[in-house]
Parts: C-alpha cells; sequence; structure tokens
C-alpha cells in the first residue's frame, strides 16, 4: 500500500495553466489544453515530485469551482477520453493523480439546479440544496432563496446530509476512480463539509482503492485540525498555519513564529498531529505567488530548505519552483494562475538556481526516511537562525536555517549519541560531536545545513 509521506506534489490550476476561456458558454468544441501537461512531465520529474494535484478539471461555467458536470470533464481543457490519457501517462511515469473535489457548492449551471429553476416547488430536486425557500427571492431574481457559498451566489451549497446527494456524490467518485483512475481527491472547502459525509466519503472511497488520499482544505490561520484528521475522517488538511508561518518568520526575522507551530503540531511529546502527515506548501492558486509576499527574495532558498525538511507533505506550485511573481487584486485571481510556457519561464524566469535548489532538497528528502517519517524535536531559535531534528530509530537528521543576511555560528546540542555529523546538503563537510554538542563554524547567509549523524 502506498505510503503518502512518500509524496512531493506539483499543483497545477488547469484553467489558468492552460490559458483557457475565462468563461464555458457550453457550446464550445472541447479542446485538448490540459494535453499540454504532456511537455511538463519530466520537467516535474526531474523536479522530484511523484505526485500532481489538479485544480478543477470538470465541466464549470467559469473559474471551475462552480461545477455543472461533475462526470465530464471542462470542455474547455479536453475530453474524459484526454484525461483518462494522461492520468494513464502520468502512472507510468511514477505520478500519482489528485484532482479537486468541489462537493460543498455547485454552479447555477448544474443540472439538478435548473430542473429547481424551471420546476420551481415541483422540481424533485428542491432538497439537494441547502435552505432553499420559495418565500423569497435570490439576488438572480430567482422565485426562490437558497444559501449560497461565502455569499457568492453563482455557488450554491449542497444538502450533503441528503441521502440522494450523497448517493450521487459518491458514485461521482467512483466513476473518477473507475474511469480515469486517480488515486486522492482535494476536497475544496472541507472546513464547510459535514463529519458524516467526510467520514462515509472515506470508508466508501477506499472500499474501492485501499490507499486513496483524501486531503481537504482547511483554512485556519491557527486552529485545530484534529477533528478533520481523526480516523476514519480525512488523512490530511492543508496547512494553513505553517504556511503563514514560513514566510512571516522570515519577514519578520522572527523564527520564533514557525518554531512555536511546529512544536505546537509535531513536538514529539505532545505534538497536536505527531504521526500525521499535513500538506505543506508555500503558495497555491488563493494566495500570493511567494516570490511576491517575501521582503527578500533570497529568503526563497531558506524557506524552502524548511519546507523540504519539516514534518509533511510538500507542495510545489506550478511556476514558483523559477519564483514567479504573482498577486491577487480585489477584482481578480488571474495573476495567481497565469498561463506559463515551459521554455519561455525556464530562460526568463528571475530566480534560475532556485530550482536547482528544490530538486537537491527534493533528493535529500526522497531518500532520508528521517525527513519523510522522523518524530519533530526542536533545537534551537533565535530571530533568524532555528534548528531541529527529525529522528528516527535508525537515523537522525539535523536542520539549520540561517535567514541573516551575515554568516551564523551555531552550538548544538545532539539529540542521539554520535561520532560526528555530515551535511548532506553542503558537499558532505563534516563536523565532530563532543561530549553531545557540535559547533557549526558557519551557516552561510540565507541558506541551510542538512545534518546526518554518524553514530
Amino acid at each position: 500500500m502506498y505510503q503518502w509521506e512518500e509524496s512531493i506534489f506539483y499543483h497545477i490550476y488547469p484553467l489558468g495553466f492552460c490559458g483557457a476561456p475565462s468563461s464555458n458558454d457550453a457550446v464550445l468544441k472541447p479542446s485538448l489544453l490540459l494535453d499540454k501537461t504532456i511537455a511538463w512531465v519530466d520537467h516535474i520529474k526531474e523536479l522530484g515530485a511523484n505526485a500532481i494535484y489538479f485544480g478543477p478539471v470538470f465541466e464549470s461555467l467559469s473559474h471551475g469551482y462552480d461545477t455543472v458536470d461533475y462526470k465530464l470533464i471542462d470542455r474547455r481543457l479536453g475530453t474524459n477520453q484526454s484525461f483518462s490519457d494522461l492520468t494513464r501517462l502520468l502512472h507510468r511515469n511514477g505520478i500519482r493523480v489528485v484532482i479537486d473535489g468541489v462537493f460543498n457548492h455547485v454552479g447555477r449551471g448544474f443540472w439538478a439546479f435548473e430542473d429547481v429553476i424551471e420546476n420551481g416547488q415541483n422540481s424533485k430536486y428542491c432538497s439537494w440544496f441547502e435552505n432553499l425557500n420559495f418565500n423569497g427571492k435570490s439576488p438572480y431574481e430567482d422565485t426562490f432563496s437558497y444559501e449560497s457559498w461565502n455569499g457568492c451566489y453563482n455557488l450554491i451549497k449542497l444538502n450533503l446530509k441528503n441521502l440522494e446527494v450523497k448517493a450521487y456524490l459518491f458514485d461521482v467518485v467512483k466513476t473518477w476512480i473507475e474511469e480515469f483512475d486517480i488515486d486522492g481527491i482535494r476536497l475544496d472547502c472541507a472546513d464547510s463539509l459535514d463529519f458524516e459525509f467526510l467520514r462515509q466519503l472515506n470508508s466508501y472511497s477506499k472500499a474501492i482503492k485501499s490507499d486513496f488520499w483524501l486531503m481537504g482544505e482547511v483554512v485556519h490561520g491557527e486552529g485545530d485540525y484534529r477533528s478533520w484528521l481523526s480516523d476514519g475522517v480525512l488523512d490530511s488538511v492543508t496547512n494553513y498555519e505553517c504556511y503563514k508561518g514560513l514566510y512571516s518568520s522570515h519577514n519578520d526575522r522572527n523564527f520564533f513564529e514557525i518554531a512555536y507551530s511546529l512544536n505546537r503540531e509535531f513536538n514529539v511529546k505532545d505534538g497536536l498531529y505527531k504521526g500525521k502527515a499535513l500538506y505543506s506548501f508555500v503558495d497555491n492558486h488563493d494566495v500570493n505567488r511567494i516570490a511576491s509576499t517575501l521582503n527578500n527574495e533570497t529568503h526563497l532558498y531558506s524557506l524552502h530548505a524548511l519546507l523540504f525538511t519539516i514534518p509533511g507533505i510538500p507542495s510545489i506550485y506550478y511556476g514558483s519552483e523559477w519564483g514567479i511573481y504573482g498577486k491577487r487584486t480585489n477584482a481578480s485571481d488571474e495573476y495567481l494562475r497565469p498561463k506559463l510556457d515551459l521554455l519561455e519561464v525556464a530562460n526568463n524566469s528571475p530566480n534560475k538556481d532556485l530550482v536547482k535548489v528544490i530538486k537537491k532538497f527534493a533528493t535529500i528528502r526522497k531518500q532520508s526516511n528521517a525527513l519523510k517519517y522522523g518524530e519533530y524535536k526542536q533545537l534551537l531559535v533565535t530571530h533568524e537562525q532555528f534548528s531541529f531534528a527529525r529522528i528516527t530509530e535508525d537515523e537522525c537528521i539535523i536542520v539549520v536555517v540561517n535567514s541573516a543576511d551575515s554568516i551564523a555560528k551555531i552550538d548544538l546540542d545532539i539529540p542521539v549519541s554520535g561520532r560526528k555529523v555530515i551535511d548532506i546538503l553542503n558537499d558532505e563537510e563534516a563536523f565532530p560531536i563532543k561530549d553531545g554538542k557540535c559547533h557549526i563554524g558557519a551557516v552561510y547567509p540565507c541558506w541551510a545545513r542538512i545534518l546526518k549523524v554518524i553514530r
């Protein structure tokens, strides 16, 4: 059975990545724009990723999260056959496929909602939608009101306690697994989904595919993810707390922030999520690109050193391996989700060396069980230096990060017995351990050391 801790994700928002039209009039001839991914497979593999998370791929009216047909690939991206061929190609290249499951809401073009619009109270689908009420009107002048997602009335909330809705959505998942052979689902708005629905979905999907992975979008800056990570609910959630801590600890010259979060979440004694593999990221389709978020772009290097060594499953959002820029505006997310040409971005990116560094970090992570599965133990925290250990029975890796613009000297207490540490990031440089302590004479600016204890 596949262990998802072995994964490094590459995240693609398909409609933007492919440069698809912003709206779908449902009469367009299907294109094969998502086949563009084929040209990126070698790059994705060389980067070190072995899993892809595709944002919305099913028929929708605009941005993908307003689904109108869960069983049809969006005509702006391809066809069911072309997507099935693509997943087979990715699997042959050792890349697992996770797709967005948007089960909290649908678009106004969803067939069951259109039936309500046409037939009113006589529609047999009235109970499919949350708080649908014929005593009022919607902002679209429907003869009824309904509950929307976050005040967006083009997104109609589904009633996930309705047995017919659940049966329909579970059949959708079965179709996805059987037709496309997907390996998992990222559940959009998981923090709004009914827990009983999640439990039943987990049981249902794993009965079809035992190592099927369910990861939930839970947008908490500092909350408690344990309800979603309980046995039988979800396998993972988005770690928004550490997302924020990773960049702001650099911007504020305050590693105490990320150290607090990691200790709270994963420390060996009483970490809230000890032994759980959360989904780690530094940007995605909903937030500013990390190069636009950091005050100092050189921090891209120390930040990614942390991304690949802290507990969790790391993810790279397409294009950010080159440090491209992008900020959302009040009116649009389009700058976060650009069309990219592989050769153009590779040749003209502002941070060409970042790709090489990420490849190195990914290789180190894949070769280390401690970095994938090890317990977390904090060793040292100052405003601009941070060190922790990842420990298994057979391996101890010590990570030291320096975000300052000058060389740092570090003295460490080594948490396991050993003769020396070897820096597997920087030319195997060795440092002796004496009486359980080790002196590191130089940790270079905005860089890291990844030290393996030799026993």
